[in-house]
């Protein structure tokens, strides 16, 4: 039974971890580097992660720079930022790219704060899954005689308080986030 409580809390954790990521790239209206985890660059022929064929800074509040260790990577660069989803401009100074955050419209504010919600409501239905999987797993242990129905019970208890403590957390990130967004 401690095994299957273990994989279930380990597996929950992983879902928060994974939110808390996903999180670092979704834009906020703040430069960050993390924005640009996720573009990925052309780079002799092999899509390549952009940290590793640039580096990336944060002079201002508002400004990214990014400056390319082969200068012959600033136009795929450029192309990879245009293609993204983050909707930004780079400025390519034939050296390196600054990339302005223009200050977002509340609207803007107002989708992102659903899409972050949107997503940790993904991650509650996933840890509400690793949940059901966990108390499947007893009851098939209970079935086969391998733990007793009051054994069952107190893991259906333990994994029900890992599933409301995960999901809390899941809440609170989500919570912080949209106040990120929305208190710009």
């Amino acid at each position: 039974m401690k095994a299957i409580l273990d994989t279930c809390e380990s597996k929950m954790k992983k879902s928060v971890a994974s939110l808390s990521h996903e999180y670092t790239s979704l834009r906020t209206g703040r430069a960050s580097a993390a924005l640009f985890d996720k573009i990925k660059v052309d780079y002799y022929g092999q899509e390549t992660p952009l940290s590793q064929v640039a580096s990336i800074s944060v002079p201002e509040a508002r400004l990214v720079v990014i400056q390319p260790w082969d200068k012959s990577l600033l136009a795929p660069i450029e192309r990879a930022i245009l293609k993204s989803e983050l909707g930004l401009n780079p400025n390519n100074d034939g050296k390196l790219l600054r990339i302005n955050f223009p200050p977002l419209t509340e609207e803007r504010r107002k989708e992102l704060a659903k899409s972050a919600k949107n997503t940790s409501e993904q991650f509650k239905v996933a840890i509400r899954n690793i949940r059901r999987e966990a108390i499947d797993e007893l009851k098939k242990k209970q079935k086969a005689s391998e733990i007793s129905e009051d054994e069952l019970k107190d893991g259906e208890n333990k994994v029900q308080k890992m599933t409301d403590t995960y999901i809390g957390q899941v809440s609170d990130l989500a919570g912080e986030k949209e106040k990120e967004i929305l208190d710009i």
